[in-house]
């Protein structure tokens, strides 16, 4: 039980910190969008981040032998998922604005890309 509750913590503590810099990354705010707008871009986009992310997390969970071993693994998978963000601008420059406008393929696209590159870098964590 020790084990399982020094994961878990330790996990969630990377999805409220990946969450706060996502939003802190992105130029449109997320939670105004979400919760004021019920702008259902925004909501996939960040709930496709939060996967990836989390795919990363439970491969690095899965794959170490110590909570600091997935420490370590963490911020890669979190280094992995900025980088994911930053590549879905770049294939779509108008990434934001489309967000802001509830464009559902916009977010689907985002969503794809950090949920692909959670699927591979968990891989990737595996020995």
């Amino acid at each position: 039980m020790l084990a399982f509750a020094a994961y878990f913590a330790a996990a969630l503590a990377f999805c409220v910190a990946f969450c706060i810099t996502y939003v802190w990354l992105t130029p449109h705010r997320e939670f105004q969008l979400i919760v004021r707008e019920h702008n259902a871009s925004a909501a996939v986009a960040l709930g496709g981040s939060l996967i990836g992310f989390s795919i990363a997390l439970a491969g690095a969970i899965h794959n170490t032998q110590s909570p600091l071993q997935f420490v370590a693994w963490g911020f890669v998978a979190f280094a992995v998922q900025v980088l994911a963000y930053r590549l879905a601008r770049f294939g779509h420059p108008g990434l934001s604005h489309a967000i802001q406008q509830n464009a559902i393929a916009a977010a689907l696209w985002v969503a794809a890309v950090s949920i692909s590159a959670g699927i591979l870098s968990a891989a990737c964590m595996s020995p």
